[in-house]
């Protein structure tokens, strides 16, 4: 690993300077939770979706890292059901970025720049996240953690994503296997991509915690799996929506646990 990118993964592993508040998203009418830093204007914000069957709560310590370093974090919890829909999750993530734009949080002490969003998502709503992206010109990056395809298709939405993405795969991962899933959306996504696979991570190593559907679906919470995607998502967040661009590094070189994929090689 690259000495630079292995500083930042240790610094950007690390819980960030601002002190992080807590919300609900019902209190604006949409149930989820909403983590921000304490304090700040203009700040970016992000539309993070859950995974199948999973609470917003099993990612509280990825939402709160990211809003330790200065990133507004809003995490619906609708479609949580067996038959839940990857369209109407969608919109429900475009609808929490136009709450983070639109209501002033943290009793009028912290704002959002409307030139400054992005989403994430894990598994399902890693699908939601690029089927929102591509229907919405206001975000500027995506994030996804063992992206699942969706309905309507994931892959073919990745084709009108012309902002930067992230796509971190499991290779341990039995619910979506990347060949099947995270390489074919990151091979159709029209703008820049980065594709890293991490090698012992399996599906639900990304939520945090045990939850009952750990007895139906494969894999278990990895406190590194965990560790790699809070500072590769902040990385990444914070070079395309806060313009830091001293973080392109863990980005663009090596990491260990986390490797980059060329993705004319896949397939």
């Amino acid at each position: 690993m690259a000495q630079k990118a292995k500083h930042l993964l240790t610094e950007l592993s690390r819980r960030g300077p601002h002190p992080v508040l807590r919300g609900d998203l019902a209190l604006v009418g949409l149930p989820g939770l909403v983590y921000t830093p304490s304090s700040g204007l203009g700040l970016p914000a992000v539309a993070f979706g859950h995974g199948f069957l999973q609470p917003p709560s099993r990612y509280a310590g990825l939402l709160t890292h990211l809003a330790s370093w200065g990133v507004v974090v809003a995490a619906p919890g609708t479609h949580r059901g067996p038959l839940a829909s990857h369209r109407l999750f969608a919109a429900d993530l475009r609808t929490a970025l136009d709450v983070c734009v639109g209501v002033r949080l943290g009793e009028g002490a912290i704002s959002v720049d409307p030139g400054k969003l992005g989403l994430a998502g894990h598994s399902f709503g890693g699908g939601a996240a690029v089927l929102a992206a591509a229907e919405d010109e206001r975000v500027k990056a995506v994030a996804t953690l063992a992206p699942a395809q969706s309905r309507p298709p994931a892959t073919e939405a990745a084709a009108h994503c012309s902002m930067p993405g992230l796509v971190l795969a499991a290779s341990m991962d039995l619910v979506a296997p990347p060949t099947a899933h995270a390489e074919l959306i990151a091979k159709a996504w029209a703008g820049p991509v980065t594709l890293r696979t991490l090698p012992k991570a399996s599906h639900l190593g990304f939520a945090e915690g045990r939850h009952w559907s750990g007895l139906l679906l494969s894999g278990k919470a990895e406190h590194k799996t965990q560790r790699l995607a809070k500072a590769l998502l902040t990385a990444f967040f914070l070079v395309h929506l806060a313009g830091k661009d001293e973080y392109l590094p863990l980005i663009e070189e090596p990491v260990k646990g986390a490797k980059l994929e060329e993705l004319a090689e896949i397939g």
